[in-house]
């Protein structure tokens, strides 16, 4: 009886550390590469548990109703800044990331975690166009400017076959660069004037798509959208794989774009901060930070993945764009409640007319 009794108390012991070893990450769907997960899971002997968002305002509001028990999340820029700002997240431990030292320096130390006390840079999307090389070509449309969604002239030869984010942010941005300014710029006129641009070029938009583009470009229904680059390397990808008689192409506006990056933080109230800090070091090693950007077309800012990353995408200007074009980026920076209302107020009426 009493062996019995041992060998249960060991099993209950074994059940409770294998229950424990657990790591739980908030991220985005589809980041991360499903090779990196049973790669980091041998490595640790333990699970990796994901839960997933679909843009950082739900990840923020489940964050604020309450929701618990994340040991990692996955915000954007402006996201990251309002957590530091609501004291979410717990310091990294720096001695516990020595594969900190790949991260390429440019996408360290920005404006929403100076030093990069809470942050490390994991992936970023630059929004640019993507388009059918085929079509463009045969309407003599040269893809080079925001001008190609926003100018009528040149919408009027592609009306009905071109979409743009259902994103007030990344919409106002993309339309704030066509006239010149930055896409940070809070003055309400230059909110007015990219609104009067945005709704000129309205009618001739087949939608506000944020989610089914890539399938547009696929088949062919869609020539042109306003969308992620990783988005839009997906596309060509699908393309290819079902044979189709065409490209789906990137194109960085001449004026420039936004940029966001996509950086690995652990909450303050984590369950397992170890774990947390094995992870982000783990995906740090140049071989595995590669794995996300040759799955889904996605930066790396892990200076030693480019080596391990398809030459292809590696040489792509508009996900690994040179210094001279990084330049022309700009990072969505968080608004204050009262630019965050008047921002809605605009969308409103731009999505009610």
């Amino acid at each position: 009886m009493k062996k019995l009794l041992a060998v249960f108390s060991l099993l209950l012991i074994g059940a409770s550390a294998q229950a424990q070893d657990k790591l739980h990450l908030y991220n985005w769907n589809n980041y991360l590469a499903d090779a990196t997960v049973k790669a980091f899971e041998a490595s640790c002997k333990c699970q990796l548990v994901q839960s997933y968002y679909g843009d950082n305002e739900e990840m923020l509001a489940k964050l604020a109703a309450g929701a618990k028990g994340y040991d990692l999340l996955v915000p954007t820029g402006n996201a990251l800044q309002s957590l530091i700002k609501q004291n979410a997240l717990k310091p990294l431990d720096k001695k516990l990331l020595p594969n900190l030292k790949n991260v390429n320096p440019q996408m360290m130390d920005t404006q929403f975690d100076k030093g990069n006390q809470f942050s490390v840079p994991y992936a970023y999307t630059v929004t640019v166009l993507g388009y059918n090389e085929q079509k463009m070509k045969e309407l003599g449309i040269k893809v080079d400017s925001w001008a190609a969604i926003f100018d009528p002239v040149i919408l009027s030869k592609i009306k009905g076959k071109v979409t743009v984010l259902d994103s007030a942010n990344e919409l106002m941005a993309a339309a704030m660069k066509y006239l010149g300014y930055s896409i940070n710029d809070t003055d309400e006129k230059k909110w007015q004037e990219a609104k009067n641009v945005i709704l000129k070029a309205k009618p001739y938009w087949a939608a506000f798509n944020g989610t089914s583009y890539i399938k547009g470009l696929t088949v062919g229904d869609i020539w042109l959208v306003h969308g992620y680059s990783n988005d839009i390397y997906q596309a060509d990808e699908d393309a290819k794989a079902a044979g189709r008689k065409f490209r789906i192409r990137h194109a960085l506006p001449k004026e420039g774009a936004a940029m966001s990056l996509d950086s690995l933080v652990i909450p303050k109230d984590a369950p397992r901060p170890d774990l947390a800090h094995k992870f982000i070091n783990f995906v740090l090693d140049g071989k595995n930070g590669a794995e996300l950007s040759n799955l889904i077309g996605s930066g790396s800012p892990n200076s030693a993945s480019i080596p391990f990353i398809k030459p292809d995408l590696a040489k792509n200007q508009a996900i690994f764009p040179d210094a001279a074009t990084t330049a022309k980026l700009e990072m969505l920076q968080d608004l204050n409640s009262k630019q965050r209302r008047t921002l809605n107020r605009i969308w409103t009426e731009i999505r009610a007319r």
